[in-house]
């Protein structure tokens, strides 16, 4: 039981928080990840995939289904959101000592762990 309450817990955790961020691309537009799939001479269709990997996914992971393709779905979002924008920061420590890229390292390992684990019981459909 506890293991499942957890699994749950890991869910709501990235599911949401990473919701966040949909919601933040939904109210302002994509129009800086238009620039950035560009510049990195990619089609500017793929920019629109931010709304899978910020919005349907985590809506997936939030109610538990299909959790494991949703988390990694997750997962490759915030590779590329670490590859188009924040691979200057990765040896980069902040004033404060923490890792420049720790949100989105935080982001890629719990969604990874939920690939790994699965859903756990508490969910729509538990994987």
């Amino acid at each position: 039981m506890q293991s499942n309450i957890a699994k749950l817990i890991l869910r709501l955790m990235i599911g949401g928080m990473m919701l966040l961020h949909g919601i933040a691309k939904l109210s302002h537009g994509i129009d800086f990840i238009k620039g950035l799939v560009l510049a990195n001479g990619l089609p500017a269709l793929l920019a629109y995939g931010v709304y899978i990997g910020e919005v349907l996914a985590p809506l997936l992971l939030l109610v538990g289904f299909k959790s494991r393709l949703a988390a990694g779905v997750v997962a490759f979002n915030v590779l590329v959101a670490i590859y188009l924008v924040h691979m200057k920061d990765m040896f980069i420590l902040t004033n404060t000592g923490a890792w420049a890229i720790e949100t989105q390292i935080f982001y890629l390992l719990g969604s990874i762990c939920i690939v790994l684990l699965g859903s756990g019981k508490y969910a729509v459909k538990p994987d």
